[in-house]
């Protein structure tokens, strides 16, 4: 990683000024990357994310020891199964009047949450586009990395990734792959019980719901503004119901129960309970051949008219108790050397946020000798991105699925 030395390009990464905040030192005061770094050193940074993966856990301890033998930063992973879950914290916290000496000094966030935290004002910054590696950072050709669910970033997370919506099959029991969700229906239709997703709110049942949406509805240009009254959700969700309706009978235990998580779901395709898993990653299946999760006969599938895509990122909470640190580990994330590691199936096989060509011949080579696995789609065979819904979308029809589906 090359670390360089320059001026913070924002009073408010060096004030501590957090979205309706206050300058508390001067512009004179202001530090430079150096000062950062040396001020996160000795600091131990409370970094909570998702535990639900054996492999991202694994790859979140060696960001820690890379940041303990670069940096003398001592990170402590606090595992969530739902963020939703920081973010109240965090609002408990403002509510009660905590806002110095926080719990939570960086969190792995987007879409609802992220748009929570900034509404609510719980969000450190901006600060994103001062951290020195944020100028590898692909945002003119991947623009979700600027926009969350539609809601503008504006320097108030860093981008640590990429991700798109596909699926998992084992090619031992699935010769066609569907590709439409119609066909994906009538496949489950044909092989009952082979197929479900998991409950929402796992953020990747979700994502099924969102997806079943935006393939069913011909109001795509409302889902991305604020929903705005109740009859706009009323009739715009109609298909989906009408369509969950039809499907639910036909997946596994005639949905009448769901996988808590996706990682419960994989486990469900692991022991040939079901064909077909949910992802996030389109390296996964290859990832998950490598550490042995799942066997060497799982393939990817997407849809040929486009799924969902995003970028997941990190944010700095308003009153995190070690600031400095977690800058520290917002810029690490976006590195060349954590990148390429990232996307490397061995290790996780997420998508970089960064432009390939803004790098050196040395950090070009890197990701070039990546080998993304034998299931891992091409790029151009992903098909088309599709843009999520406004968070105020999904909020509610996770309620209402839990209205009408759950347990």
């Amino acid at each position: 990683m090359n670390v360089i030395r320059r001026k913070l390009g924002f009073i408010a990464l060096a004030a501590g000024l957090f979205w309706g905040g206050a300058i508390s030192i001067s512009l004179a005061e202001e530090p430079d990357w150096q000062e950062i770094t040396a001020k996160a050193e000795g600091q131990t940074l409370y970094w909570n994310a998702w535990g639900g993966s054996e492999k991202i856990n694994d790859y979140i301890a060696w960001v820690g020891q890379q940041l303990d033998q670069q940096y003398s930063i001592r990170l402590t992973h606090v595992k969530v199964t739902d963020t939703a879950d920081v973010v109240s914290r965090v609002l408990a916290e403002k509510t009660a009047g905590k806002d110095q000496n926080g719990s939570v000094d960086l969190v792995w966030i987007n879409g609802e949450n992220f748009a929570s935290m900034k509404q609510h004002h719980l969000l450190f910054g901006p600060f994103t586009t001062s951290l020195p590696n944020y100028r590898y950072v692909d945002t003119e050709g991947k623009a979700t990395t600027t926009v969350d669910f539609t809601i503008p970033v504006e320097g108030f997370e860093a981008p640590w990734g990429m991700a798109k919506f596909n699926f998992i099959y084992d090619s031992a029991r699935i010769s066609q792959a569907p590709s439409s969700l119609q066909e994906l229906s009538e496949w489950s239709e044909n092989h009952p019980g082979r197929f479900t997703y998991p409950a929402p709110p796992d953020y990747l049942g979700s994502t099924f719901l969102k997806q079943a949406l935006i393939d069913i509805t011909s109001e795509n240009n409302a889902l991305r503004s604020p929903l705005a009254s109740q009859t706009q959700f009323d009739e715009t969700t109609k298909p989906l119901w009408q369509f969950l309706d039809q499907l639910h009978p036909t997946l596994w235990r005639s949905g009448k129960q769901f996988p808590v998580s996706s990682s419960a779901q994989q486990q469900l395709l692991d022991d040939g309970e079901v064909d077909i898993h949910l992802s996030f990653n389109p390296g996964a299946a290859s990832a998950l051949i490598e550490s042995g999760e799942l066997p060497a006969t799982v393939r990817t599938f997407t849809f040929k008219d486009g799924t969902i895509g995003n970028t997941h990122f990190v944010a700095i909470p308003y009153n995190s108790s070690h600031r400095e640190a977690a800058m520290v580990a917002a810029n690490f994330l976006m590195s060349p050397e954590a990148q390429a590691r990232k996307q490397d199936p061995r290790y996780w096989g997420d998508d970089t946020v960064l432009a390939i060509d803004k790098l050196s011949a040395e950090d070009r080579s890197i990701f070039e000798a990546i080998e993304l696995g034998i299931a891992t789609l091409a790029p151009q065979d992903l098909g088309p991105t599709l843009l999520e819904p406004h968070p105020t979308w999904m909020e509610k029809i996770e309620r209402e699925w839990l209205k009408r589906y759950g347990q």
